[in-house]
């Protein structure tokens, strides 16, 4: 029962190795939960620590968290199901269960790559995140990445952006959004892709859980790309893990002058893949998956826009420390994303057959972006690109015809007429 699973993974004392000997010994949660103590001497490397936690037959905690998933819609998949991942149950100490909210991708039928960073990056390593993100997923790879603000966060957005399911995981329960800056990334990876977490929903994150959640990073993958890391950051800790399972590592080189580049800089010293492109990257797969992988030429016109930059800069000066105390996201919708009808008093939105009544009243630089969504959505980078427009132009642009009932947002930075 999937009680007894959430028992055995929550129980303080034992490493994930230890869970594993005794699976594999008990075959079954439910008969390690009702074996007597004698029956865990049976079992070498169990300590006694271990043995005395396993003594705890309590089964509240584990109901609350069963009952709190089937509320929020949270699905959990334990190391025994056929869905779970087979690189990652073939790492030395995988979890035992794992909670995930959205679509669980084909992880092991498609090219999975991690791309980690760090969250004090630079607007080159941002806008370089987002295109590797961008490039991998038009090539046919799934991101899959950590989901924290600078590189993680726009790394996955490039990919979605792509067209591509993407995997979010989490240094806490998947119900927690943090940081609070990515909940729209949050919405959409839960959309488009899934949220994965080996911690209980309502888990808080910490120094030490992220450390834990950068080994599943590097077990769902077949190489992790390290696109800007300081010399002591997470990001390095995933590759070390990812070298360590017998994954390929791949850096993008950066200016030698900039700390935020020395420790993915030094990788290449040690025998790190230089890579410029997504294709760099997942070339090293198309023999593995023919019928997934394909070069993709056109050019990547990805970049971090500048409130992008900007959010990155403002959450490392809140705190360069993780948060001990976050809260849950409220149920309502957050203030700033109110809608336009309760502040601003305007017309209802003119359907799409109405657009060319509009359209005298439209400025010229407002007519060509219209003309660039007549055949449907278009992702915002492509329009900027057709129109010749700066992006902070065709931004401020969208959204007067946002306000004005013309176009409309979509996931993944997809715009299109009403």
């Amino acid at each position: 029962m999937l009680v007894h699973w959430i028992w055995l993974a929550h129980r303080p004392g034992l490493t994930d190795r230890m869970k594993l000997a005794l699976l594999e010994h008990f075959q079954e949660p439910e008969e390690l939960y009702f074996a007597d103590s004698s029956a865990y001497d049976l079992v070498s490397g169990v300590t006694a620590e271990a043995k005395a936690s396993l003594q705890d037959k309590d089964l509240a905690q584990a109901e609350h968290i069963l009952e709190h998933c089937r509320r929020e819609r949270i699905h959990l998949l334990t190391c025994r199901d056929a869905a779970y991942p087979a690189r990652l149950k073939n790492i030395a100490d995988p979890p035992v269960l794992l909670y995930y909210k959205g679509t669980l991708p084909d992880l092991d039928g498609n090219a999975v790559i991690g791309v980690v960073g760090t969250r004090k990056a630079s607007a080159y390593g941002l806008t370089t995140a987002k295109r590797m993100g961008y490039q991998i997923g038009r090539c046919g790879g799934i991101v899959v990445s950590g989901m924290a603000y600078g590189i993680d966060g726009m790394a996955m957005a490039g990919c979605l952006t792509a067209g591509q399911p993407t995997v979010g995981v989490l240094g806490c329960g998947v119900d927690i959004v943090y940081p609070l800056s990515n909940r729209a990334l949050f919405r959409d990876t839960e959309s488009y892709g899934c949220i994965l977490s080996e911690f209980a929903p309502g888990t808080q994150p910490a120094k030490w859980t992220f450390p834990k959640r950068n080994r599943i990073i590097a077990g769902l993958s077949c190489g992790v790309l390290v696109v800007e890391a300081p010399e002591k950051s997470g990001a390095l800790i995933t590759a070390h893990q990812a070298l360590d399972q017998g994954r390929d590592v791949f850096v993008v080189p950066g200016n030698i002058d900039v700390p935020t580049f020395e420790g993915s800089n030094n990788l290449l010293r040690e025998g790190a893949i230089p890579v410029r492109s997504g294709w760099d990257v997942l070339s090293e797969y198309a023999a593995l998956y023919p019928d997934k992988i394909h070069r993709e030429d056109d050019p990547a016109r990805q970049t971090a826009y500048p409130e992008e930059v900007e959010t990155c800069a403002q959450q490392e000066k809140i705190s360069a420390k993780v948060a001990q105390k976050v809260k849950k996201p409220a149920k309502k919708a957050p203030k700033e994303e109110k809608s336009f009808q309760e502040t601003i008093d305007k017309p209802e939105n003119a359907p799409y057959s109405d657009v060319n009544t509009v359209l005298p009243k439209l400025s010229a630089e407002e007519t060509a972006i219209v003309a660039a969504l007549k055949d449907g959505q278009r992702l915002v980078d492509d329009v900027i690109a057709e129109t010749a427009m700066s992006t902070g132009r065709v931004l401020a642009l969208l959204t007067m015809l946002e306000l004005k009932g013309i176009v409309q947002r979509h996931p993944g930075k997809r715009i299109s007429l009403k």
